[in-house]
């Protein structure tokens, strides 16, 4: 580790050769030092070795040191400190992470496809066309739409988990985590309007009663039945009525329904 001013004086060969040496050196150590070589001029690197093992390197601008990254020994990594540095990996073909890759709230687009061989977890939107080498489990918190399995046009979330609605005097069904579900009536409950609806979207609900039976649900009248009837319970404790719907826009519209299943 050495610095120099880079200015060789007129002196004898021994002074000569040291003082040529001590150049070197300090090339060849990148100018290491606790402060800014005294030759510095406008363009000079340095390494800043106030941390021993993580030494920072800087660039002077002839005015004020700018301080680029800092080169941590015992991880052996660089880490730049300007957060404005971006890379291009159009030239790396095999590009792998070693972690999570986080979007930032940005998105992730492009005219080619994505191809996965293990699972998408997703809490927001997910559309294009996705080629898999094996069986991939799709996981969406969000909307699942346009999605292209090998060449298969999927409808809309074409896997979804079946939700457990909480029981209250009201009940609420949110269609975007909720499409597909299940609650029991531990009394007589009103069926709130469901928030998260899209249009075209499908809907099913089964609805059972509890231990003791005899449970009735009010209808909000954003679902529409044959002949603008609402459907009665069964009655019979422990048994469930399933319903179906298709979202229109406006109205949840009843397309199935089986009733008094045995569910166990």
């Amino acid at each position: 580790m050495a610095q120099h001013d880079f200015n060789i004086a007129n002196q004898g060969f021994p002074a000569f050769r040291s003082d040529l040496n001590d150049a070197l050196t300090a090339i060849n150590t990148s100018q290491s030092g606790t402060s800014r070589p005294s030759g510095a001029v406008a363009g000079t690197l340095w390494l800043d070795t106030t941390s021993a093992t993580t030494p920072t390197l800087k660039y002077y601008d002839g005015t004020d040191d700018i301080s680029l990254a800092t080169l941590d020994h015992t991880a052996n990594t660089v880490n730049w400190l300007d957060n404005s540095v971006s890379f291009d990996i159009v030239n790396d073909v095999t590009p792998q992470l070693g972690g999570d890759l986080d979007l930032n709230s940005n998105d992730i687009t492009g005219t080619g496809d994505i191809n996965i061989t293990g699972s998408i977890t997703a809490s927001a939107n997910l559309a294009g066309t996705l080629t898999t080498a094996t069986q991939t489990n799709i996981t969406s918190v969000g909307s699942l739409t346009s999605l292209n399995v090998n060449g298969t046009l999927l409808p809309y979330k074409a896997y979804i988990a079946e939700a457990t609605l909480t029981d209250g005097a009201t009940i609420d069904w949110n269609m975007a985590t909720e499409s597909v579900a299940k609650v029991t009536l531990a009394d007589n409950r009103t069926l709130n309007a469901p928030t998260n609806g899209s249009t075209g979207q499908f809907a099913s609900l089964l609805i059972i009663q509890d231990g003791t039976g005899t449970r009735t649900l009010t209808w909000n009248a954003v679902y529409e039945f044959a002949t603008d009837t609402a459907p009665t319970l069964t009655a019979t404790a422990s048994l469930g009525d399933l319903f179906t719907f298709r979202y229109n826009g406006a109205k949840w519209l009843e397309v199935g329904r089986n009733l008094a299943l045995t569910l166990s």
